[in-house]
């Protein structure tokens, strides 16, 4: 079988093996915490960023290399526990950039970063709302209280990754009533503050991601567990999206394409009627769709990435996203079928499919994503032009 799975990856030389590396001796169950850990210990979480000049009209000396990201999400994704790469995923493109982005020379939140690129500790990214729709970040009803001798934090937090395994909790809450982008501000709170309540979400997918709901119950903090300055927490969330949104394109490559490959071996060893399945023009022609499917995804994520992470692009953030949410079911499903009554084995494709259909979900539902690049569509057609 050709070998078109595998994709072109070109990492930065010193850095390739550095994620598959940190993770080799780790046991196949080893827990989120563990698998971060190591992450960092090795340091791959640190050299996530390109730390040269990036240029003029960059907001931040430091800016996230895709090829890095790409490296290790394909390394944790290939330990075929999604729950951990799903985890991992949104501290690595989610909370550690927000947190740089934000962090003064000194106090908790730089300790937080400082912490988490280590290994030492790790960040639950608090943001969908126990009063809101995910999709509805502005309707959400956790409230900070800014006072002259600190802070008071009350609300709720739904389906958090990372939440029960986290040492910090980046919450975003309203300070001030309304629906307008200043009126949220991002607070980092130490999970075992007074007043901090974590429950396991109730579900059998994606148990290693540490996924739980959050109670904060008249949470008090010192000033300085603000995250960047009030009213900007939006407007910072928004800026870092596009990265969350790349990092789920590429898992989504790196998921699908080991699925494949799986899959295409399995049709080598499975006969009907005297031949391989995969001899059988009808499989081959619903395979051979499936990996193109996947080979246009890489090819997006590789001539948008930089866009993504260098110039905030917001467009080219939700194309990626979009064809992510696009092409992971319609690919899984195809798999899960051509596998047959293999395909509902315990870990099989068909969970791996159900699992997945978080990337149809998590940081915008495809629908809602489609429609934010139907407002592109003059400037993206033009980009296609010669």
């Amino acid at each position: 079988m050709p070998d078109l799975i595998e994709t072109d990856r070109a990492p930065t030389a010193r850095h390739r093996p550095r994620a598959a590396a940190a993770l080799a001796t780790l046991p196949a169950a080893a827990p989120l915490s563990e698998v971060w850990a190591a992450l960092g210990a090795a340091g791959v979480l640190t050299h996530l960023h390109d730390h040269e000049d990036p240029g003029p009209g960059t907001a931040t000396a430091a800016t996230l290399d895709p090829a890095r990201l790409a490296d290790l999400i394909g390394a944790v994704d290939a330990r075929g526990d999604n729950g951990v790469t799903l985890g991992v995923l949104v501290q690595a493109a989610s909370a550690l950039p927000l947190l740089a982005a934000c962090a003064p020379a000194t106090g908790p939140v730089r300790q937080a970063l400082d912490e988490a690129r280590s290994g030492a500790a790790t960040v639950a990214l608090a943001a969908t709302d126990s009063a809101a729709a995910g999709s509805d970040l502005a309707g959400l009803g956790t409230e900070v209280d800014i006072g002259p001798d600190g802070l008071l934090l009350t609300g709720g937090k739904r389906w958090i990754t990372t939440a029960c395994a986290a040492d910090w909790l980046l919450v975003l809450a309203r300070h001030r009533p309304g629906r307008h982008f200043t009126s949220f501000t991002w607070v980092l709170v130490p999970a075992t503050a007074p007043g901090v309540r974590v429950r396991p979400a109730d579900g059998d997918l994606l148990q290693g991601s540490a996924t739980g709901h959050v109670e904060l119950d008249g949470v008090r903090l010192p000033p300085d567990h603000i995250v960047g300055r009030p009213g900007r927490g939006m407007a910072v969330f928004a800026r870092h999206m596009g990265t969350e949104r790349l990092a789920g394109a590429l898992w989504t490559v790196a998921l699908t394409s080991r699925v494949l490959a799986d899959t295409g071996q399995r049709l080598t060893r499975r006969h009907h009627d005297g031949r391989p399945l995969w001899h059988h023009d009808a499989v081959r022609q619903r395979y051979a769709a499936c990996l193109v499917q996947v080979r246009q995804l890489h090819a997006l994520c590789e001539s948008l990435g930089e866009r993504v992470t260098r110039r905030q692009d917001l467009a080219a953030a939700a194309l990626l996203k979009s064809a992510a949410g696009l092409v992971a079911d319609p690919v899984l499903a195809a798999c899960a079928q051509l596998q047959g009554a293999d395909g509902f084995a315990r870990d099989g494709a068909q969970t791996i499919r159900a699992e997945a259909g978080v990337l149809g979900i998590g940081g915008g539902v495809t629908e809602v994503v489609l429609a934010a690049v139907a407002d592109h569509a003059d400037t993206l057609l033009t980009e296609l032009r010669p």
